[in-house]
């Protein structure tokens, strides 16, 4: 008997059972979209011949010293890194064919919003014929639609596009190798936007893009917004240093405006990992920070007592992290070319001042900034910035018409001399839907037991119940108002074995919180020593947790863009295997169909068809319809029942706790009697001792009579 062929047998892998790549393994591809066969004429299925198969034989002979074959080279991908960054070959041009299949092939959806044709604008003659224009491609709203350029790999940064050498280099070696769908269209069309839209375009449409564009990316989360804004930022900021040798003081030129605190401290990280060696500068706004502005000197005693005040509520965590090169005094002007805040912190600082130097204005969860609740920091803060060359670009997974008809009538308010900057709106996949990497799950509990009992089911799944998903830690816990945050972890803190940690790998995380508490909990969350996480919607928005392996929604989002923000925080940058579930009671049933359609659509635009995943075909067709008046009293207030009083989470039935109220009841109606035997016999004393006893009850006069 040959040995080698004996011994090769166990090295074969099984046909039947094939070996099981948990989630957190898989290989990530950043890429969401990437059919190149979607928007062709697909051949008949008799026309296509059936692949070869290779039937497997236990007796076939292995050559273990044969030479191993050749990779194929994988055209996606990027050279890891270019010793020559000046000698990297230029990318052949793609023609208008490529372009149109490139960007299908990935769902990159390019639409003009401004109108901007301002010379066809005419006052006409009465009784003069009007002449027929050109037929213009336009989309189903109306819309005019636009195929610029797309980006084939990180390394046609450096020869197409000519960016720092350095920046290419930190790209590099921070692993970017294949674009993401967002960074795919969004990066050309935002470094050189003449190159990315084809003259015949330009002029069809009258657009003048020598002079930049503004922009509106609508992309699903994780899928690297932050890393293509902050390419152009930095890049741009190197130009000009490049150009102007004169000027050598760090000018303010770039404001990135995010809504929380956390998200801020994030994009500052991202920055500076980029911005390595090439001397830009990137700086966190925080208390007490003085910026240059217009009409303020270096020191300005007003200032220090503006900035002393408090900030109500954009400041979160930031008094014990340092993000502009230190402590500073109130009297000292931080200098940057890159500044990160929130709304309220800067439009506090700046009151009347001006910002004339910033040229680049970026809002980061652009929805959200200009909602209500931020809505008039963030337009003061664009009114501040009065530079004619300044641009704005816009970036959220979700974007409501309203909101952009808002960003439209502002940009063009902005511009009284009709300097035709045009308005550009990219939609990767389909518009205000979840990543379709991601696997969701609603779950009827009945009542708020019923869903402290599935929480616990998942926490400690059993191999014999397949009537939950599968999630494997850690994952986050999603609760509507800070009270059931901690509530619900009073609850879980014992649940895990003190030989597995104990209480330390369950934690609360809200907007109560101390800032040192806040910025501790989320590096032990990053660093795995958590395990479950309970919050509040203060971490839904735009945080990185690249380990987070499932989304538990406690209590249901306030509205279908809240909930895609929630389940975000899982598959993110192409990691598959993320679970989202959605505990929902009774009482919750109203205002479930919003939800209900953002995961129907998810699991369309990821291939799943049938009712396939969490929701089933007879409860779409159940849910009833939410009243525009019940989404707005949703979005602002939440599920009223579970506000207030009513906030208790306990595993307890009712009947259980009104009996433990009786008895509670009981025993202190028993001391309170005892007390009162007590105190009357001791006045019975005291009357018979002291005859000079005041009456009045209390048993005896007092110290010092």
């Amino acid at each position: 008997m040959d040995i080698l062929k004996l011994l090769s047998r166990g090295t074969k892998k099984s046909a039947l059972r094939p070996p099981q790549v948990l989630p957190a393994t898989q290989p990530p591809n950043p890429q969401l979209y990437h059919d190149p066969t979607r928007g062709t004429k697909r051949k008949r299925d008799d026309e296509q011949q059936p692949a070869p198969t290779v039937e497997p034989d236990d007796d076939l002979d292995i050559n273990f010293f044969a030479p191993k074959p050749a990779r194929k080279p994988i055209p996606e991908l990027a050279t890891t890194h270019a010793p020559e960054r000046e000698a990297v070959p230029a990318t052949p041009a793609l023609d208008d064919e490529q372009v149109r299949e490139i960007l299908k092939s990935h769902r990159l959806k390019f639409t003009l919003l401004s109108s901007l044709d301002y010379t066809a604008k005419k006052v006409e003659k009465p009784g003069k014929k009007k002449k027929k224009r050109e037929a213009r491609p336009k989309t189903k709203d109306g819309k005019k639609q636009l195929f610029p350029r797309p980006l084939t790999s990180f390394s046609e940064l450096r020869s197409t596009y000519n960016i720092s050498t350095r920046l290419g280099e930190n790209l590099s070696k921070q692993g970017y190798r294949i674009p993401t769908e967002v960074q795919l269209g969004s990066l050309p069309l935002l470094l050189e936007p003449e190159r990315a839209i084809p003259s015949s375009a330009a002029d069809q449409f009258r657009l003048a893009t020598e002079k930049g564009v503004n922009f509106l990316a609508v992309a699903p989360t994780g899928s690297g917004k932050t890393v293509a804004f902050l390419i152009p930022a930095i890049d741009g900021i190197l130009r000009r240093k490049a150009d102007d040798v004169v000027q050598k003081e760090r000018v303010l030129e770039v404001v990135v405006v995010a809504p929380t605190r956390e998200l801020g401290h994030q994009i500052v990280n991202e920055g500076r990992k980029l911005a390595q060696g090439t001397g830009v500068k990137i700086v966190g706004m925080k208390k007490g920070m003085q910026i240059p502005v217009e009409g303020q000197s270096d020191e300005d005693p007003s200032d220090k007592e503006e900035n002393s005040q408090s900030d109500p509520e954009a400041d979160h965590s930031e008094d014990d992290e340092d993000h502009g090169g230190g402590s500073q005094s109130a009297s000292t002007t931080t200098k940057t070319d890159i500044l990160v805040t929130t709304p309220l912190l800067l439009r506090n600082f700046l009151k009347s001042r001006k910002l004339p130097t910033v040229k680049s204005l970026i809002l980061d969860e652009a929805d959200a900034l200009l909602d209500p609740l931020f809505r008039d920091q963030t337009l003061g803060i664009w009114s501040a910035c009065t530079n004619k060359s300044l641009r704005l670009t816009c970036w959220s997974a979700t974007m409501g018409s309203n909101i952009e008809g808002l960003i439209l009538e502002q940009v063009e308010s902005r511009e009284p001399d009709k300097a035709r900057v045009p308005l550009i709106r990219l939609v990767v996949g389909i518009k205000d839907t979840a990543v379709p990497s991601i696997t969701h799950k609603l779950i009827y509990t009945a009542t708020e037991q019923g869903k402290l009992f599935a929480l616990r089911q998942l926490l400690h799944p059993k191999t014999s119940d397949d009537s939950l998903p599968k999630m494997r830690l850690p994952f986050l816990v999603f609760t509507q108002t800070i009270e059931r945050a901690t509530a619900l972890h009073s609850e879980l803190k014992f649940d895990i074995a003190i030989e597995a940690g104990g209480s330390s790998r369950i934690t609360v995380l809200h907007s109560s919180l101390s800032d040192s508490a806040r910025a501790g909990i989320v590096a032990r969350f990053r660093a795995g020593e958590i395990w479950v996480l309970i919050t509040t919607d203060l971490l839904m928005r735009g945080i990185d947790f690249r380990g987070v392996n499932g989304v538990i929604n406690y209590d249901v989002p306030t509205s279908a863009a809240a909930y895609v923000h929630r389940v975000g925080r899982t598959g993110r940058a192409g990691h598959g295997g993320g679970v989202a579930v959605t505990l929902y009671t009774t009482e919750d049933v109203a205002y479930l169909k919003n939800i209900a359609n953002v995961v129907a659509l998810s699991e369309k635009q990821a291939g799943k068809g049938g009712g396939e995943g969490g929701i089933p075909k007879w409860l779409m067709d159940s849910l009833p319809k939410v009243r525009k008046e019940e989404k707005q009293r949703l979005k602002q207030r939440g599920v009223e029942s579970r506000r207030g009083s009513k906030t208790k989470i306990t595993s307890k039935s009712a009947w259980e706790r009104r009996k433990e109220h009786n008895r509670r009841g009981a025993i202190a109606g028993s001391k309170k009697r005892k007390l009162e035997a007590a105190s009357g016999d001791t006045r019975e004393a005291d009357d018979d001792d002291d005859d000079d006893d005041d009456g009045d009850g209390d048993g005896w006069s007092g110290i010092g009579d």
